[in-house]
Parts: C-alpha cells; sequence; structure tokens
C-alpha cells in the first residue's frame, strides 16, 4: 500500500528541529519570501513541546536565519476568534525579550510571523496574506521613508523592513491548482502529497526524509497515534460546535458560543485529554476544566 508522506505539523514536532532536515525549512522559507534563507539556530518557542496531548492543534517553532532575522512559523488547525490578536502578542512578546535591556534600539532584530491556517480566519477569499507596516500621508499620499543616513545605520532599504511582517496561508483556501513553487508547498501541506513534477526548493527533501516508512518504528507508531488523536479531536470539535449552535439559536449567540466551549471540554475530559489542552482549546480556564 503507498502511504501518503507524514503532515507537516508532525515534521514540524519531532524532524525539522534536527539540523540535518533544516534543508527542508529552508526551502519553503526561501520559496515565501522569494529570498534564499539560510538556518543557522533553532530557537526556543512557546510549544517545543513533542507530547502529543499537549499543543495537539498548534505547533510554533522559531528560527534565526543567517542576517539574524527571526522567523515565528506557527501551523494552526482549530478555529480562534482571536488569532489575528494572537500573532501580534507573539511577535510582540518576542521583541520585547531579546532586546537586552540597555541596548540600543536600532539592535532589535527583523521578524517574520509565518501562519499556516487550517480554518477560516477572517474574511477573504484568497490563500496567501501579506502584511507589512507602512506609513502613508494622509494628504500628500506619499510612503514615509527612511533617510539615507538611517539606510545606512540600519542596514534597510525601506522603512517596513524594519517592522515585522506576517503572512497567513489559509491553506484550505487552496483550489490543488500548483501555479507557481509556492503553491506546490501549499499542496504538500493540505494534501500530505508532493508530486512527481513539483521541483520547488526542499520538496525534493521532502520527499526523501519525511516519508512515513523512513520513520523508525517507534516513529511510526507515535505517528499513527498522534493521527488518531488528531481525528478524535476534531470529531469531538465538529459535535460541540453543531450543539453549541444549535443551542445559541435559542439562548443568543454569546450563550451558545459558551455552550460549545463546555461541550467540547465534556467530551475532551472524557476522552482523556489533558487539563491544560482542553483549556487551551476552549477557553476555560483550568478551574472550570477540574470543575466539569
Amino acid at each position: 500500500m503507498t502511504r501518503t508522506l507524514i503532515s507537516f505539523d508532525w515534521a514540524l514536532k519531532r524532524l525539522l528541529r534536527q539540523k540535518a532536515n533544516f534543508a527542508i525549512l529552508e526551502g519553503f522559507l526561501s520559496v515565501l519570501l522569494k529570498r534564499d534563507i539560510v538556518i543557522i539556530n533553532l530557537l526556543e518557542s512557546e510549544s517545543n513541546v513533542n507530547d502529543d496531548e499537549q499543543k495537539i492543534n498548534r505547533v510554533d517553532l522559531l528560527v534565526e536565519n543567517e542576517q539574524k532575522e527571526r522567523l515565528i512559523i506557527e501551523l494552526q488547525y482549530s478555529k480562534e476568534f482571536d488569532f489575528f490578536q494572537r500573532m501580534l502578542f507573539a511577535t510582540s512578546k518576542h521583541l520585547t525579550e531579546t532586546l537586552q535591556k540597555g541596548k540600543p534600539y536600532q539592535e532589535i532584530k527583523k521578524i517574520f510571523s509565518i501562519n499556516l491556517i487550517y480554518f477560516d480566519l477572517g474574511h477573504g477569499t484568497d490563500y496567501v496574506y501579506h502584511g507589512k507596516t507602512e506609513f502613508r500621508g494622509i494628504h500628500q499620499n506619499d510612503i514615509l521613508d527612511l533617510s539615507e543616513k538611517q539606510k545606512e545605520l540600519f542596514h534597510k532599504e525601506a522603512l517596513f523592513e524594519i517592522y515585522p511582517e506576517y503572512y497567513v496561508i489559509k491553506i484550505n483556501n487552496f483550489d490543488d491548482i500548483a501555479r507557481d513553487n509556492l503553491d506546490q508547498w501549499i499542496y504538500y501541506f493540505k494534501n500530505n502529497e508532493v508530486k512527481d513534477e513539483f521541483n520547488a526548493r526542499g520538496l525534493a527533501e521532502v520527499k526523501a526524509q519525511l516519508q512515513f516508512d523512513g520513520l523508525s518504528e517507534q516513529e511510526q507508531l507515535a505517528y499513527e497515534r498522534h493521527e488518531k488523536m488528531f481525528l478524535s479531536e476534531r470529531g469531538i470539535i465538529a459535535t460541540a460546535r453543531i450543539e453549541g449552535k444549535a443551542e445559541g439559536k435559542a439562548e443568543g449567540l454569546i450563550e451558545g458560543e459558551q455552550q460549545a466551549r463546555l461541550a467540547m471540554a465534556i467530551k475532551m475530559k472524557a476522552n482523556s485529554f489533558a487539563t491544560e489542552t482542553i483549556a487551551e482549546m476552549t477557553g476555560l480556564s483550568v478551574d472550570d476544566v477540574n470543575q466539569l
């Protein structure tokens, strides 16, 4: 039986944190940012956790490239209404934590926030969005930019290069037609497959290193357990949302949303999910979960 490649979230959790596999991440990042990216370091991030029962719906990775830029790669399955705010918080938190006290602001690191989303975030029909900071004159409509001295001091050509940039890839919006190299990567994210004709940088390494049959027996069992837990969780979430929406029609949207969270928490608790995982995914407090 022909097996598909292992999922990208699993690769982020287990395999792409190994230096020998940096070429895979370098390929994706180079295609996305349209310039050569070489990873020199893997940094501590919020969810460097390998436990299947933790962060099962979310994985993030923080890397540093040769230019000392920081790239936060986050993959998220479950819908979160405040995900935009969380993107902002993650970049802001990293900025404040990495600028040492007493150091000049010019030493602030450039950050790219790269978000791979498997749910419908916001309102938009495209599947790749790019956000950057721009200062535009309200009278002359001109762009505020760096002076020549600032360009020399900061080693930047444009003002937006100083500020964090955000990429949102809405994977479920992708129509499975690979028009360019980035689409080839998104096709893999969505389908766990790399077609023979795909030639985007890094995908050859994906085919060579992320085959299920290439995992050790222990890793194969762990991956299959992860996939079963994921499918079970998705079913729990879908059921809870349906029940919550049904009750919400009668009791109001706010109460319906709360009922959905409670219903999801109860079902997850019955399926032996960790308390912290239930709290994170439902928005309930740990105390609330313990009282269910």
